[in-house]
């Protein structure tokens, strides 16, 4: 039945999810969620600080949502705890089992001492994570260690409904290019088609979702563009958002992430430049033109000169299938070679700062680097970065080297 108590035992300290003022009672349903998204806000309040307590968190109802995360008010605060949440899927009484949400995620954002950085928009927050279309939540917060522990201020729940601007997609296949011959001519603007290779050194450029094809809100984003000198490295991530995504569904989980960034992270735009799913489509990130520098929020330090690909999934112990990794050396191939880039080869930029290098240090980087390459963190998950080596070596074998 909806609505029953859960309790978690042996755990220190827990929070409950404030229904939203504008919720549906339990006993009623919830409105249908509007075309183009819309972000739910929990705050989160404990039950108890009473050490050895058996606090519960309760289920709520909530309106449907397929992405959630977890932010706080202070950018530059620590979450030392686990949050695990479990959901249940629209139209059923079934609950998932819970599911770990990545907590360490200051390694993304942009650069300290550029305006995105410095405005008073940014918070804290955990990685997003999938879970497909839901309308009920259950979340709680272990801390990591034995006693109270100081948490940051303004814990909330960000749910986010993606929309289901499809319509677009109607007529663009994603995935394999057999699906995808299958579909037909995509609608006009929703892709950029592949060209064969035009420079000494540079790479076919491969077929390309636009933003228009995965349906952003343009309204959401800043308008202005930004933009760095050069790009002289690729820096590849997973998004830790999870794997039960169909193809079908990543221009939804790209949506999500896109609203979780702006909305609830308080960044100008999607983090990343271009995004890949596991069927091999490649989709344009930030906008501001695919063929350009633009400056991106991926790897804190070294946004600068560099261009930020995420592989949609997490990959810590999941292998990333042949198809991203071919699609991560595809459109680093052909990015890089715009800028004279041997993907094979190593490359200095110049450190913003971090917990790996000082602000202003030089550092010697691969042309294609992981994520922890720039920055003390998992991603792009162990699995994913071991495949780094196979993707240099095709992408450098794309621009005829």
């Amino acid at each position: 039945m909806r609505g029953l108590l859960a309790v978690s035992i042996g755990v220190t300290l827990s929070f409950t999810l404030l229904p939203p003022a504008t919720a549906a009672p339990t006993a009623q349903p919830a409105p249908a969620p509007a075309v183009s998204g819309s972000t739910q806000s929990l705050p989160l309040t404990p039950l108890t600080r009473t050490l050895g307590a058996a606090p519960g968190v309760p289920r709520r109802d909530v309106h449907p949502f397929s992405l959630l995360g977890v932010v706080w008010d202070d950018p530059a605060a620590h979450l030392d705890a686990a949050v695990q949440v479990r959901t249940r899927p629209t139209g059923t009484d079934d609950w998932s089992g819970w599911q770990d949400l990545e907590t360490h995620a200051d390694d993304h954002g942009a650069d300290p001492g550029t305006p995105e950085h410095d405005s008073v928009r940014p918070h804290g927050g955990t990685a997003p994570l999938w879970v497909g279309d839901s309308d009920g939540i259950e979340l709680r917060v272990r801390p990591e260690t034995t006693g109270t522990r100081t948490l940051p201020a303004g814990l909330r729940a960000e749910l986010v409904d993606p929309g289901t601007e499809d319509t677009l997609l109607d007529g663009l296949a994603v995935g394999p290019p057999r699906a995808r011959a299958r579909m037909g001519t995509p609608a006009a603007g929703t892709v950029v088609p592949e060209l064969p290779r035009v420079l000494p050194h540079g790479a076919p450029r491969p077929r390309i979702v636009t933003r228009k094809g995965w349906g952003a809100d343009e309204k959401l984003r800043e308008k202005k563009f930004s933009y760095t000198k050069s790009v002289k490295a690729a820096f590849v991530h997973h998004t830790a958002t999870g794997n039960r995504y169909r193809c079908s569904q990543a221009a939804s989980v790209i949506r999500g992430i896109y609203r979780y960034h702006v909305k609830s992270m308080g960044w100008k735009d999607i983090g990343y430049n271009f995004l890949v799913d596991k069927c091999g489509s490649i989709y344009e990130g930030r906008a501001g033109g695919v063929t350009k520098p633009v400056l991106g929020a991926h790897t804190l330090g070294f946004n600068a000169n560099s261009v930020g690909i995420a592989v949609i999934g997490t990959y810590g112990s999941s292998r990333p299938s042949a198809a991203a990794v071919k699609a991560v050396a595809r459109i680093t191939a052909w990015k890089l070679g715009i800028y004279g880039v041997n993907p094979k080869g190593t490359t200095y930029l110049k450190s913003a700062g971090g917990n790996l290098y000082r602000k202003g240090k030089n550092v010697r980087l691969n042309a294609i680097s992981g994520h922890r390459d720039g920055f003390a963190t998992d991603c792009p998950g162990r699995q994913l970065y071991s495949k780094l080596g196979t993707a240099r070596t095709s992408a450098a074998r794309y621009q005829g080297r």
